[in-house]
């Protein structure tokens, strides 16, 4: 399997652990009998997905990557309980979370909620921003970018602009639509978050 990309080395190793009746470059590829494992798979996507939604909604809360946070659980199933206590390091490490044991409730206030495939995780947010600071942030930057779109919106549906512009102006005001309307998407999760 080396032998592409460090050919001298292979071919050297391959005649030094036994004799061989030709060179490796003429050896059949070897046809390994390996199958994937689908509950390792299904673990590991949803390892990925936890930390990928963490690190997001820190990141549209304005929340330092490497600060840690209180994790909650709600709704886990038995195999989702078990990958929660097999990850507790790797959530530690990765998102910098640290998991309250298991059945243990969340404290009332504002709160993050994630949902990776049927549990819910809760970080409590109480000491760590400004609740009321942070949702007005978000509402006047989804005012702005919601502006934005629309005025996008309305040049696009203008036959006028369309038919007399030039092909790169319309696909950047396209382009541009759509990254502001993501965006609105985008922020306006981050306000549902917070409630």
């Amino acid at each position: 399997m080396l032998h592409p990309f460090m050919p001298f080395i292979t071919e050297e190793l391959w005649h030094a652990l036994g004799e061989r009746e030709n060179d490796l470059i003429l050896a059949q590829w070897p046809a390994p009998n390996a199958s994937v494992d689908a509950d390792a798979k299904a673990e590991t996507e949803w390892r990925i997905a936890l930390v990928r939604e963490i690190r997001s909604a820190k990141n549209e809360l304005g929340i330092a990557p490497g600060q840690r946070l209180r994790g909650f659980v709600q709704g886990a199933n038995d195999r989702t309980c078990g990958w929660i206590n097999g990850f507790a390091t790797g959530a530690q490490r990765l998102a910098r979370i640290d998991f309250a044991p298991l059945g243990e409730s969340a404290p009332k206030g504002a709160n993050i909620q994630i949902v990776v495939n049927e549990a819910t995780f809760v970080l409590p947010l109480e000491g760590i921003i400004d609740i009321a600071a942070e949702k007005a942030r978000l509402a006047k930057a989804l005012e702005a970018v919601t502006k934005e779109a629309k005025s996008l919106e309305g040049r696009l549906s203008n036959p006028a602009f369309v038919e007399k512009a030039k092909p790169e102006a319309v696909e950047k005001a396209r382009a541009d639509h759509a990254e502001k309307s993501a965006e609105a998407e985008r922020l306006s999760a981050a306000l549902a978050r917070l409630g």
